[in-house]
Formats: C-alpha cells, sequence, structure tokens
C-alpha cells in the first residue's frame, strides 16, 4: 500500500489523468447501457403493436421514410438504423426508405408511390424544408395536394436542429431517447394540423416553412457562433459581442404591406356521408328539372384592405403559431415581429443569447402583428440573408403567405393532451 500510494504521489499528474480517463470511461459505459435499455423497452412496445391481429383482407400498413444521410454531420444513417428502424420494423409497418441524396429525387419517388398511408421525414430542420419544396409543389401541379396534406407525416429528429420537434415533442436531453420517442409517437399516429408558410420570391420557386423567416443582426450573429468554438460556453457572447464592432446601431430598412388575420373554417369531416339511395338521387334530378334554381346574381367581392408599414429594425421575423397551438381558435394568422433598433451593444449581447434559445422570442418593446398574407419590399441593393426554419437564402423581396393547417403532423399523446388542457383553460 505504500509504495502504491508513492508511486502516486510521485507521478501524480500521470495519475489525475488516468482517474479522468476512467471517470469518463465510466460514465460513457453507463450511458451506452442506458441506451441500450431503452432501445430493448421501445423494441418490446413496439412489438406490441406487430403482435396485433388484423384481417387477411387488411393490406399492410405502409410508410415512406424520407432519411437524409447528411444530417447530424453525417451520423443521421447510424442513428437512423440503430434506433428507430427497429421499432418500425416491428410494429408490422411495410417500410420504405428513400434517402434524399439529391435534389428533386423525393419528388419523383413520391410520384410513383402508391398507397402510402404515412411520411416519416427523418432529418433535421433542412430535411423538412427539402421534403416541402420538392414534394408538396410539384404534388399540386397534378391535383393531388389535397390528397397528399390528408396523409399524416412523421418526424423523426436526427439533425443538429430540429425545431419542430419542440412542438411535437417532450422536452429531452438525450438524443437517443427522444429518437426513440419520436418514433414510438408514429406508431401510435395522433395528430395535429400545423400551419405553413410560403415564401415566395419573385423568380424562385417557392419555399415552404414551418417555423419562419428570421431577418436581422440577431441571426447574422447566431449563425457565427461555431466559428468561436473555443471560447467554449461564451462563445455566444463572443460572437454577439464582435458583431457589435461593425457599424452600430445595426439597422435593416423595408417596406412591409400586409392583411390581417382570416376567419377559421369549420372542420371538415373526415369520413364523407353516406351516398343516399337511388329513389332519393332521382326525386333530386326531376326537381331540379321541373323547377330549377333561380339563377344566382354574382356578387362584387370586395376590395382586400392591405395595411402599408416602413419599418426600421434590428430583427424581423414572421413566425406561424405551431410553437403556440391553440386548436380552439377562430382565426388563422402567423405572428410579424419588428424588434426596435434602438437597442445598446450590452442589451444586443444579452438577447443573443436568449434568441439562441428560442429564435422567435419577442422582447419588450417589439411592434407585433397578425396577418394572414404579407409582402416585404427591401431598398436596392439589400445585402445579407434571410434564415428560414434555420436555412439560409439570399435576402430578397418576398411575399409571404399563410397556409392554416395544411398539414398533419404526427405528436406525442402527451403533447396534444398539453395543448386541449390549455384550450380548455
Amino acid at each position: 500500500a505504500g509504495r502504491v500510494l508513492s508511486t502516486l504521489r510521485n507521478h501524480w499528474k500521470k495519475s489525475t489523468l488516468g482517474v479522468c480517463l476512467l471517470s469518463w470511461g465510466g460514465s460513457w459505459l453507463y450511458g451506452k447501457h442506458c441506451d441500450n435499455l431503452l432501445r430493448r423497452a421501445a423494441c418490446q412496445e413496439a412489438q406490441a403493436f406487430g403482435n396485433q391481429l388484423i384481417p387477411a383482407t387488411m393490406p399492410l400498413k405502409k410508410a415512406t421514410v424520407f432519411l437524409n444521410p447528411a444530417a447530424c454531420k453525417g451520423k443521421a444513417r447510424n442513428l437512423f438504423e440503430k434506433n428507430a428502424a427497429p421499432i418500425l420494423h416491428l410494429s408490422g409497418m411495410d417500410v420504405t426508405v428513400v434517402k434524399t441524396d439529391y435534389e428533386g429525387q423525393a419528388k419523383k419517388l413520391l410520384e410513383l408511390m402508391e398507397n402510402t398511408d404515412v411520411i416519416i421525414i427523418a432529418g433535421g430542420d433542412g430535411t423538412v424544408q427539402e421534403v416541402l419544396r420538392e414534394l408538396y409543389p410539384g404534388l399540386l401541379g397534378i391535383s393531388l395536394w389535397a390528397v397528399f396534406s390528408k396523409i399524416p407525416i412523421g418526424f423523426i429528429p436526427l439533425g443538429k436542429t430540429c425545431t419542430l420537434s419542440q412542438t411535437l415533442y417532450p422536452e429531452s436531453t438525450n438524443q437517443v431517447h427522444h429518437i426513440i420517442n419520436a418514433t414510438l409517437a408514429i406508431l401510435k399516429g395522433e395528430t395535429v394540423p400545423l400551419d405553413v408558410l410560403q415564401i415566395k420570391g419573385e423568380k424562385e420557386q417557392p419555399v415552404f416553412a414551418v417555423t419562419g423567416l428570421r431577418w436581422g443582426s440577431y441571426r447574422d450573429a447566431g449563425v457565427k457562433v461555431s466559428k468561436y468554438w473555443y471560447l467554449g460556453p461564451l462563445k455566444t457572447k463572443a460572437a454577439h459581442f464582435f458583431s457589435t464592432f461593425k457599424e452600430w446601431p445595426q439597422k435593416r430598412q423595408a417596406a412591409l404591406m400586409y392583411l390581417g388575420p382570416t376567419e377559421r373554417p369549420p372542420e371538415e369531416p373526415d369520413e364523407k356521408p353516406p351516398r343516399p339511395p337511388l329513389y332519393v338521387r332521382l326525386y333530386r334530378r326531376l326537381r331540379l328539372y321541373w323547377s330549377p334554381p333561380p339563377k344566382e346574381i354574382p356578387q362584387e367581392v370586395a376590395p382586400e384592405n392591405w395595411e402599408e408599414l416602413n419599418l426600421s429594425t434590428i430583427e424581423l421575423s414572421i413566425a406561424t403559431r405551431n410553437r403556440q397551438l391553440d386548436l380552439t381558435r377562430t382565426e388563422d394568422f402567423m405572428d410579424i415581429c419588428i424588434e426596435a433598433d434602438t437597442v445598446s451593444k450590452g442589451q444586443f449581447v444579452n438577447r443573443g443569447s436568449q434568441k439562441m434559445r428560442d429564435p422567435h422570442t419577442c422582447p419588450e418593446g417589439t411592434q407585433c402583428i397578425q396577418a394572414s398574407r404579407c409582402i416585404l419590399q427591401l431598398p436596392e441593393g439589400t445585402e445579407g440573408s434571410f434564415g428560414i426554419d434555420n436555412e439560409e437564402y439570399e435576402a430578397v423581396p418576398v411575399e409571404v403567405k399563410l397556409l392554416p393547417r395544411k398539414l398533419r403532423f404526427i405528436c406525442d399523446p402527451r403533447m396534444r393532451e398539453e395543448m386541449l388542457h390549455a384550450a380548455v383553460q
């Protein structure tokens, strides 16, 4: 024992390093063990779905997975195959995996696909945006939007940024647990209707967003945070601090035109009413033949009441209400937040950290507008970029149109219960 203590004392640096490595290794192995237990429990739950008896005439439920292998720095494929794929296969689904290796592939494959019961997007914010851009505009052109907009969409968060998962699933610090929870939620099939923003420039193909658009200094500083990785927990403040060395105050100027909220129409029934008997249909046709209805006088359409606003702001955001879903709301609108340009450098650095946690938070003094449609005109020579669902696009004049409750996304049943409970209160 004395010799051991003497050795440890004489080589204390090596001893300290060894203890740290052993502690880290033990913690890593314990984490892997816990992940394996989570996978085993999830597979047992999925097998219970797979063991359910179905009639011989009923086909297997078909799921098409759009997987982005490049998500999460190339780790998405491994994450999907280890944590999500076994659950989907054990549940008894007929699973087809489509890798979104090149632009346009998703649209071509979906046009050939028949009888898809569930669409599953496996990736991050960029993957969701790519699938919406590639699939739905193409389907709209061949009059299939109405069909595919009713297919439930599952989201498996595999990317670096997965904003949508904050709406659909409970918060989790463990990535494996988060992926497993999302996959199990797909098996349960509870859905919520989400709004979509159609963002269109003068020439480009429309971009579709489920979160929103950001334009301003906070967004520009946020994308540079990773450059200061060597500063550890101070990297966020450093990125915003160094950005204040540019021309200050940093202002974005534009002209905004917008329309107010629209009244939400009643929910359409999922099932069509049964077809009336033959004698009823004959009677209706004869009645129309002998006493046709009077011709309707065309009514004049009221002109749209556009509001105009010249703005000067440090940041502008146009966001859906998907983060604060209210299933009983009587109006549909998106939130336009125009932040004051009178911000000190200290406030900018502090608010920048808040923006990294919740990009669409609106600090005190922000002008908030509820709109169903807007046109953003930028001065000639405007430089910079928009952030649309965390993807970068050149800042150009755009028209943003709200597509209310356009898609049905699968969510965790607990999240749906929370939404309904909040709506009742």
